[in-house]
C-alpha cells in the first residue's frame, strides 16, 4: 500500500495502516532527532512523544507533504517545548554513540567525528535543524521552510550561519585547515 492510502486508512481508524506508517518512518525520525539532540536516550523520548502526538492528530495531517516531513515538524516542536521547559539542559553523555553506528563512523576517525558532533551540537537548535535537514536528509530549502514555518530566506541565512560557524569551530579544533594557513 502506498503512503497516501496508508494515511487514508489510518485516518479511518485502521491500526495496521497506522503501525505501518510508524514503522516506515521510525528510522528517519530517530536519526533526525538523535542528530538534533546528540543524546540517544533523550532522542527516544522525543521520538515517542512525536509519535504519540502524530497518532492523536492523524486526522489533521494533510497529504500535501510526506508523512516523514510532518513527523519531523512535530519532533522539532516537541524538542523546542523541552528546551523551553528545561533551560538548563545540556548534553553530558557520550553513551549514545554506542547505539548509533553508521557510515559516518566508518568514514571519519572517532576524534574527528567527536569534534564534528560537538560543533554541530553547539549550534542553536534553529541553525542545527536547518543544517541537519539539508545536509543529512537532503531536504530542499522550500521543504525546510515548510517544516520550520519560516521563509526560505531565513532557511538560507540560518544554513549560511551554521556552515560559517561549523567551519570556524572545526578550524579551531584542527579538524579543518584554515584558509589563512593555506596561503
Amino acid at each position: 500500500m502506498d503512503e497516501k492510502r496508508l494515511i487514508e486508512e489510518a485516518k479511518k481508524g485502521n491500526k495496521e495502516a497506522l503501525y505501518t506508517l510508524i514503522e516506515n518512518n521510525l528510522n528517519i525520525l530517530s536519526g533526525f532527532v538523535t542528530k538534533m539532540t546528540q543524546d540517544y536516550h533523550f532522542a527516544q523520548d522525543v521520538v515517542q512523544e512525536t509519535f504519540l502526538r502524530a497518532i492523536m492528530n492523524i486526522d489533521k495531517f494533510s497529504p500535501d507533504a510526506k508523512f516523514s516531513t510532518w513527523l519531523i515538524k512535530i519532533s522539532i516542536n516537541v524538542y523546542k517545548d523541552f528546551l523551553k521547559k528545561n533551560k538548563r539542559y545540556t548534553y553530558l553523555d557520550d553513551s549514545y554513540k554506542d547505539y548509533v553506528q553508521d557510515v559516518e563512523h566508518a568514514a571519519i576517525s572517532n576524534s574527528e567525528y567527536k569534534d564534528i558532533c560537538s560543533a554541530v551540537s553547539s549550534l542553536d537548535y534553529k541553525f542545527r535543524a536547518v543544517f541537519i535537514l539539508k545536509h543529512f536528509y537532503g531536504y530542499k530549502y522550500k521543504e525546510i521552510a515548510k517544516i520550520l514555518n519560516c521563509p526560505v530566506g531565513t532557511v538560507r541565512s540560518r544554513l549560511h550561519f551554521a556552515i560559517k560557524f561549523l567551519i570556524k569551530e572545526l578550524e579551531k579544533k584542527g579538524v579543518l585547515e584554515s584558509e589563512n594557513k593555506k596561503e
